[in-house]
């Protein structure tokens, strides 16, 4: 547990690090936004800094005491910046190098759990053609495709026959990442956001959309979201129980989010993990912090307490 934060200065100056150059961009930036409002609202000396505008000068100038990363995707979520913000000896919220490298590479983070013994459905790696054709002989739809390295649903497609899988892979291999094709589990969505070593109160997505896809995430007012889920008191147990030993795992800390699937039998299968989720207006984690009695600003103050010592 991180140490608890009376006087807003002793946080000193804080660098709320967004943007960046991936292809959350504008939605990072989105989030920056309303962290440093929430941030400085509360007391807080925060200045939003652009990643993409020559991080390592930003760091180098002395002027930040630590850093609220809400750099979404690489660069950001994916150990670049803590390795950074750790040669120049700045705390930074979330979680370290390892773990964040890890979460952010979706195939390793599945090869993780599967070793720990923990569900997730099952996938294969589309490095070819020939995988692809190999694949879809084997006639196990629906599927999905996803870039391994991306995030908001970026790339990814729901196949739901043969013909369509070249063109989903096609797609997916566009952003540089390994792709694989992971079992479509039918039944409902699920996401637990993390803090300080905490489960919050779960949240059960629904979208008119095949999939929750970027458009349902971050565009579409159709999407609903329910909080509290719906779950009995034993299944949200075990939700908030099965995101906390997924993030063990994979040694994520201060805070995150974890997506799941539950099957119509009841079972929950970890999908991915988030080091740095979104914190816009449609974002999730601060949907859940309001179930559990924190508004916004409060959320951030929480997290960036996971800073200082004791985290």
């Amino acid at each position: 547990m991180s140490r608890r934060i009376v006087a807003a200065d002793a946080f000193g100056h804080v660098a709320v690090a967004m943007g960046g150059v991936a292809a959350e961009r504008e939605v990072s930036l989105k989030s920056g936004a309303a962290v440093v409002a929430a941030l400085q609202a509360a007391g807080v000396q925060a200045e939003g800094v652009d990643w993409a505008d020559d991080p390592v000068a930003v760091l180098a100038s002395g002027r930040f005491d630590r850093i609220f990363n809400v750099v979404h995707g690489r660069g950001g979520e994916d150990g670049q910046l803590q390795a950074l913000a750790r040669a120049y000896g700045i705390p930074v919220t979330g979680s370290d190098v390892l773990a964040s490298a890890l979460a952010m590479d979706k195939w390793r983070t599945k090869l993780c759990w599967q070793g720990a013994g923990l569900p997730t459905p099952s996938w294969r790696m589309l490095e070819s053609p020939a995988d692809v054709q190999a694949c879809a002989a084997e006639g196990i739809f629906p599927l999905m495709v996803k870039p391994a390295l991306e995030g908001s649903s970026i790339g990814m497609s729901r196949v739901a026959s043969a013909d369509a899988l070249l063109p989903a892979w096609e797609l997916a291999r566009q952003y540089d990442s390994p792709v694989f094709a992971e079992r479509w589990i039918h039944g409902r969505e699920y996401t637990v956001a993390v803090l300080d070593g905490e489960a919050l109160p779960a949240i059960r997505l629904e979208t008119p959309n095949a999939f929750y896809d970027y458009e349902a995430k971050y565009l579409l007012d159709s999407t609903r979201y329910h909080c509290p889920a719906g779950l009995d008191a034993g299944a949200e147990a075990t939700l908030g129980a099965l995101a906390l030993a997924a993030c063990a795992v994979i040694g994520v800390r201060g805070w995150g989010r974890v997506d799941f699937m539950q099957d119509d039998a009841g079972s929950f299968w970890l999908i991915e993990v988030n080091t740095v989720p979104g914190m816009t207006d449609h974002s999730l984690v601060p949907m859940a912090a309001r179930a559990a009695g924190l508004d916004f600003g409060q959320l951030c103050w929480r997290i960036l307490e996971t800073t200082c010592s004791g985290h």
